[in-house]
């Protein structure tokens, strides 16, 4: 075939290779096998990076053509942070999509009744949702906090205000993000026009009514006792009692090591409500929608005291004489304070 015939030949040709060259890359995948491969990408990772451990987990053939291609669509920054499933079945166009768009592995978690921020982020660090210490600094943000709108009701930290409820969370979420989706469900179940108008009715502040069911979840887990527990609170408030409780005393104790000991509740603290009167200057967990309601529907009971039957439920006393029979009857060999015991 003379020259002149070969060159329109590849003219022609060439285009066609490239194009099916192109074409390969963008829609071929490297196997046919669908097993998911989990990708964590973390904030501030390379799209280099990312292509290269594309190519090692063996999800994409080569990571220049990779590169090519995202730079081709405006894409390289546009890559999301998190925990991907793959597969080497996909072509790379569709995992450059599934990158770009975010469709990141989502993570149940189920936040318990009655743990503090610190229980809190150390769940989710050992999830590997979020750092513990980046997530207990945001608590305590008065930048975050004042933008939530809560700077009157969690002046210092946002203890009390992260609901727990079941959560989807995704790895390398932002701390600030995480809160912020607990503090709505938060708003959605306490705050409203009804919640206001009962803690004026009693005469506490709602800020009081959160710290006041903090420390009602840590006393009983049990729901029909908890406006019990809360008259009993609200009847030694309004006598100007100590409130005299256990769980106050053990979120003020540093390092607390499981025992509670006579030392520790002579120990002067802003938490010890044996010593200091009236409600700590701040929730001591995070409460649950029936402890919320507790707070501010106290039962209609003269009760001033309570001691655990040592089964989950507790008996509850009108005068300190009952009580300290009561203490004695369930409680003989409990610590020797037990008769100044609420």
């Amino acid at each position: 075939m003379s020259p002149n015939k070969i060159r329109p030949f590849i003219a022609i040709l060439l285009p066609l290779l490239l194009i099916g060259f192109i074409a390969f890359f963008l829609w071929v995948p490297p196997s046919r096998d669908g097993s998911l491969k989990t990708i964590l990408i973390k904030r501030g990772t390379s799209f280099g990076k990312i292509a290269e451990t594309l190519r090692q987990e063996g999800l994409i053939r080569s990571e220049r053509f990779f590169l090519f291609l995202a730079t081709l669509l405006g894409k390289r920054t546009g890559i999301k942070a998190g925990e991907y499933e793959l597969s080497a079945s996909m072509p790379p166009l569709e995992i450059l999509d599934h990158l770009v768009k975010g469709q990141v592995k989502r993570h149940l978690v189920t936040i318990p009744e009655g743990f503090t921020a610190v229980q809190i982020a150390q769940l989710l660090d050992d999830l590997k949702i979020v750092d513990k210490e980046s997530f207990l600094q945001k608590v305590q943000s008065p930048s975050l906090i004042a933008s939530l709108g809560l700077a009157d009701l969690a002046s210092s930290t946002l203890e009390g205000c992260l609901f727990p409820d079941t959560y989807h969370f995704i790895r390398e979420m932002e701390p600030e993000e995480i809160i912020r989706m607990m503090v709505n469900q938060f708003k959605k179940v306490f705050l409203s026009p009804e919640t206001l108008e009962r803690s004026s009715h009693l005469g506490i502040t709602l800020r009081e009514a959160v710290i006041l069911a903090s420390i009602i979840e840590k006393e009983t887990s049990l729901a029909a006792e908890k406006p019990l527990i809360s008259a009993v609170f609200h009847n030694r408030l309004r006598r100007k009692m100590p409130l005299q409780s256990d769980p106050t005393v053990i979120y003020g104790t540093k390092d607390f090591d499981g025992n509670l000991t006579r030392a520790l509740l002579l120990k002067p603290t802003p938490y010890n409500t044996y010593l200091s009167p009236g409600l700590p200057p701040t929730p001591i967990c995070n409460p649950g929608k029936e402890s919320l309601f507790a707070a501010l529907n106290p039962a209609s009971v003269a009760y001033l005291y309570f001691v655990s039957r040592n089964d989950g439920s507790h008996f509850f006393s009108n005068d300190l004489q009952d009580h300290n029979a009561a203490v004695w009857k369930y409680q003989k060999n409990a610590r020797g304070n037990h008769l100044t015991k609420k």
